[in-house]
């Protein structure tokens, strides 16, 4: 019953999803279908009373106040400074300024907490920098369209709060399991574009400047402003000062002072930042809401309980359910945006999850990253978007170039199937400080 009335709900999904409908109003269609047809309860009140109860959810005080702190940002001259403060540092290694893609992304990705504002504000500044020496177009795309994804992960991650508030979950302690994550995925990307260029120099030219200790030290001043904004934010939180919410406030007041230092603060560029934060925040709120409500009709049909039941009754192990999980998951990447596919989800595959004894922070890290190879995904990989109209090249170019970094990704999760700890030790050492 529970298996055939899920298939049945994700087929109709897709149906009213491929009609061109909104993500939270098909949510929403869905559970009142299971409240009216297949259960007793009343579904206006529940309905009623759910959307009230999940819109004023104060973890998701934080949300728009991190994305606001991205549009700001993303219209100042960061990404242009971040390239002359890392183009010393990184141009000797093998691959030279490919690294200044994931290096980037990943620093951006820490004051953004957003896939598509971290991969269009470094490509912008990159890609014609790469061109204009020659570098690979592929490697260099592919490098973008991977190292862009962090955002997802890398604290203060959009992504992160919306899993927190679903699986009820502590947002400072998913922050802080993202951290070695994010460096990790940061450090398999780099050695893939060494290791490539190394076998292939022509990938990558030799920088013939060479940059002495002290001219590297001078080029490192312009990365002081946005690591000091990381270290705000982020330390506040580590540090036990601030609730990620007032943290989100010191970054929005950050990243005016930086908007305005940089003289790219403007009374246009205030308006066009702050409704863009409220244009994606609403939009993700409307999501959750929806999910929520789908979230309390399939309480009460019973079907999270009953399919728990069918991984106690299969004997799945972590492993087998962990890899069914990521094949639904690529496959729902291929029609759904990351946050859509969480909440989406949330209802039936957490308490499959608890189920298993799989532990929901650690299973955080993992959605997300599974979450990240779906940014990379046609047809609907929102970075591959960013990048071809960046480019200007074929979708099926740049997917191509994207498909070596989704495996690298892939190769992310196996290790942290391996080494859970990478993730369980940063939280619990928070939790005995």
């Amino acid at each position: 019953m529970a298996t055939g009335l899920s298939i049945g709900l994700f087929f109709l999904l897709l149906f009213l999803l491929s009609l061109g409908i909104w993500v939270a109003p098909a949510l929403i269609a869905i559970g009142y279908v299971l409240l009216e047809f297949f259960t007793p309860a009343p579904v206006g009140s529940l309905l009623a009373s759910t959307i009230w109860d999940a819109s004023w959810n104060w973890a998701l005080t934080a949300l728009p106040l991190f994305i606001w702190m991205g549009e700001i940002l993303f219209r100042t001259r960061l990404s242009s400074d971040m390239f002359k403060g890392l183009s010393p540092m990184l141009s000797r290694l093998p691959g030279g300024l490919l690294h200044v893609n994931v290096v980037g992304c990943g620093i951006m990705a820490a004051v953004a907490g957003s896939s598509a504002v971290t991969c269009a504000t470094i490509g912008r500044m990159s890609i014609p920098e790469l061109t204009k020496r020659k570098y690979d177009e592929t490697l260099s795309i592919g490098s973008l369209a991977g190292s862009g994804t962090l955002g997802l992960l890398i604290p203060p991650s959009i992504m992160l709060i919306v899993y927190g508030v679903l699986a009820q979950q502590s947002i400072s302690r998913l922050f802080i399991a993202g951290v070695l994550p994010g460096i990790m995925i940061i450090l398999i990307f780099m050695s893939y574009i060494s290791l490539r260029s190394i076998l292939n120099p022509s990938l990558a030219p030799k920088e013939k400047k060479r940059y002495s200790f002290y001219e590297k030290i001078v080029a490192g001043k312009h990365l002081f402003p946005v690591i000091g904004l990381i270290f705000c934010v982020l330390g506040s939180i580590y540090g036990g000062y601030a609730t990620p919410t007032e943290a989100a406030t010191i970054g929005v007041c950050g990243a005016l002072l930086l908007a305005w230092a940089t003289k790219t603060l403007s009374w246009q560029s205030f308006k066009e930042s702050l409704m863009g934060a409220v244009k994606t925040s609403c939009m993700i709120n409307f999501i959750i809401v929806g999910a929520a409500f789908l979230s309390v009709a399939m309480g009460y049909t019973g079907i999270p309980k009953q399919l728990g039941q069918i991984v106690n009754q299969y004997e799945l192990s972590q492993i087998s359910l962990l890899i069914i999980l990521t094949i639904l998951y690529i496959f729902l990447g291929c029609f759904l945006e990351g946050t859509s596919m969480m909440v989406l989800t949330a209802s039936v595959v957490l308490p499959m999850v608890q189920t298993a004894g799989i532990d929901l922070i650690w299973f955080g890290i993992y959605t997300v990253i599974v979450v990240e190879m779906a940014q990379i995904t046609p047809p609907v990989g929102f970075n591959l978007f960013v990048l071809q109209g960046m480019t200007g090249r074929d979708i099926l170019k740049i997917t191509k170039a994207a498909m070596p970094f989704f495996f690298l990704m892939m190769l992310g999760i196996v290790i942290l199937v391996i080494f859970p700890e990478i993730v369980t030790a940063p939280v619990q050492f928070m939790i005995q400080r």
